[in-house]
């Protein structure tokens, strides 16, 4: 059966037997993969001299960013199967606005990038809108500073990706780290998993170095084995945070908190704004437990469920509701 291929959409919308077929996004669509299984016929496999269509596709991510135009709404499909290594902090680059990553498969059949040779290993991010969803991230190697950073990069979104380390001593330190003085405004860090068994003392899923507003991190489902001395979630200093909305995160971990660490924020920011809510949480250290470092004010907590007890016993809302009658 002969099939219909048009590069450049459809302008003015197509309709199939009075069925209008939406086309989602307004730019070019490329493809990557480097695997050599599962080729239907007439399929190449994946080469950066291919022209990049779902049956020659590129080999790698990085090379597709080259082939996008900024701004132009472009969407790059990774093919399940695909693997990449991160050796460096140059190795890819996500460097053109408005560009989407979309990884196919489920499990470890997901595009998987696996960071090695060096701690300082990163994947920077230097434009605005870009985004990325379901890829496999793993940590190999010692102490690894950060799986993304941002420097100029507002509203980057990482959503239903999986972050794990490699042993107990391989792995992320971070998930996400912002830099100083840079535009990394919009922040969207929905629906992912981390899962930290390095003994490194694992930090928190995003770093904040500079101040930043409309942050959202949510649904994420965090796992640490390892206790630590900063928070699971999120930490900032002294730097302001705006319209910050972190809620329905599930955090496992074998922190035993005081007033010095918070779990989910760890903070000394006196000034801010945002919204902390139906949150839960397991932890070492009921008696002792926080959720935000005690000198952090700004934010509003609302029924964020909190237990260090056996199976047996529900979380109680951590803080204590308030009493404002007065």
């Amino acid at each position: 059966m002969a099939v219909s291929n048009y590069p450049n959409g459809f302008a003015g919308g197509v309709t199939l037997r009075g069925v209008p077929i939406v086309q989602t996004h307004p730019g070019k669509a490329f493809w990557v993969y480097n695997g050599t299984t599962g080729l239907m016929p007439g399929q190449r496999g994946g080469s950066n001299g291919n022209k990049g269509d779902f049956n020659s596709p590129f080999s790698t991510l990085e090379y597709a960013f080259s082939q996008c135009v900024a701004d132009r709404g472009d969407i790059i499909f990774i093919k399940p199967g695909h693997a990449e290594s991160i050796a460096s902090a140059t190795a890819l680059n996500f460097d053109l606005a408005g560009v989407a990553v979309v990884g196919l498969g489920v499990g470890s059949n997901r595009p998987t990038f696996t960071f090695t040779t060096a701690n300082t290993a990163t994947i920077p991010v230097t434009a605005g809108n870009m985004s990325i969803q379901n890829c496999l991230f793993v940590g190999n190697f010692l102490s690894i500073a950060s799986a993304f950073t941002l420097a100029a990069a507002p509203n980057f979104a990482i959503e239903n990706c999986e972050f794990r380390d490699t042993s107990a001593i391989l792995g992320f330190l971070s998930i996400v780290t912002t830099t100083v003085s840079v535009n990394a405004d919009g922040l969207y860090v929905v629906g992912n998993k981390r899962s930290s068994d390095a003994t490194t003392t694992p930090g928190p899923l995003v770093t904040i170095a500079g101040t930043i507003n409309r942050v959202t991190i949510s649904e994420n489902k965090l796992f640490h084995s390892v206790a630590s001395t900063t928070a699971v979630v999120l930490t900032h200093g002294a730097l302001v945070v705006d319209e910050l909305v972190m809620e329905k995160n599930k955090v496992y971990c074998v922190n035993t908190a005081n007033t010095a660490d918070g779990i989910l924020v760890t903070t000394s920011a006196t000034t801010g704004s945002g919204v902390i809510s139906d949150n839960y949480i397991r932890s070492q250290d009921p008696s002792a437990a926080i959720m935000v470092t005690a000198t952090a004010v700004q934010y509003g907590m609302f029924n964020n469920l909190h237990t260090g007890e056996t199976t047996l016993a529900s979380g109680a809302v951590l803080p204590a509701i308030a009493n404002d009658a007065a």
